[in-house]
């Protein structure tokens, strides 16, 4: 299916590994102009490479998503560098997952003053488009319990009302928000084999829970990410798309 992404233009935020590395790179596939961010440089800049290989503009920029005004500064900068924006993906966490009093502060700073900084500087580019798309990649740890309280969870779960009001109050404005929810995905470098490394037995258990007998990819959650983002979901809005391989037990209604 042709998403109708060429020409298009995307701003991601932390692109340079894992899942957000995943949505840059199939959004570039689609023939979709991507700028991107993250703290290191030399990752931006061998991932901004990789992506221009592709056929397609690519920019990319140092930026920490817990710096407000910077963040806003940096989409504000990638909005114009790219000519426009269509794409707005909020991907950085900071996955905090001990309950100490510094875990919750950045949780706080990132998942979610992170997404609020980041959308409210892309919406006025946003409003331009004729396709203006907001996606916010979430967690299934905020709709079912698992383990001991979390900040990351409970962070990520503030956002899922957030990205409905959004959907509701932007509808006129011809600009979608959607979520997208991964239940556990393993890469090198990511959570789950840093889990398998250092602690193979619960490493087991996690796997065992996983009623496909794996775990997700980045490139499963990309694939959900980039549809929504599409003009091919162009009447859907306001959803929280669970990506988990039924791990959760929730029924939805």
């Amino acid at each position: 299916m042709d998403l109708d992404l060429t020409g298009k233009n995307a701003v991601v935020t932390g692109g340079t590994r894992g899942i957000g590395r995943a949505i840059a790179e199939q959004l570039a596939a689609e023939g979709c102009n991507v700028a991107l961010c993250a703290r290191h440089k030399p990752a931006v800049d061998e991932t901004v490479a990789a992506l221009a290989g592709k056929g397609i503009k690519s920019w990319g920029g140092v930026a920490d998503v817990a710096e407000g005004s910077a963040l806003r500064a940096w989409v504000s900068q990638a909005s114009q560098a790219l000519g426009g924006l269509d794409i707005f993906v909020a991907n950085v966490s900071a996955l905090a997952q001990t309950m100490d009093e510094e875990s919750w502060r950045r949780s706080l700073e990132i998942d979610i003053m992170g997404t609020v900084a980041g959308v409210e500087a892309a919406i006025p580019f946003l409003e331009r488009s004729k396709a203006g798309a907001i996606v916010v990649v979430g967690t299934t740890g905020a709709v079912e319990i698992a383990g001991p309280p979390r900040p990351y969870a409970s962070a990520k779960a503030a956002l899922v009302p957030y990205v409905k009001a959004l959907a509701r109050n932007l509808a006129a404005k011809n600009i979608r928000a959607n979520m997208v929810s991964p239940g556990n995905v393993y890469f090198k470098g990511g959570v789950w084999n840093v889990v398998e490394e250092t602690n193979p037995e619960m490493f087991k258990l996690m796997l065992s829970r996983n009623p496909m007998g794996r775990m997700g990819t980045p490139a499963e959650v990309a694939n959900a990410v980039v549809f929504l983002a599409s003009p091919r979901a162009g009447f859907i809005t306001g959803t929280n798309l669970i990506v988990d391989g039924a791990l959760t037990q929730r029924v939805q209604f």
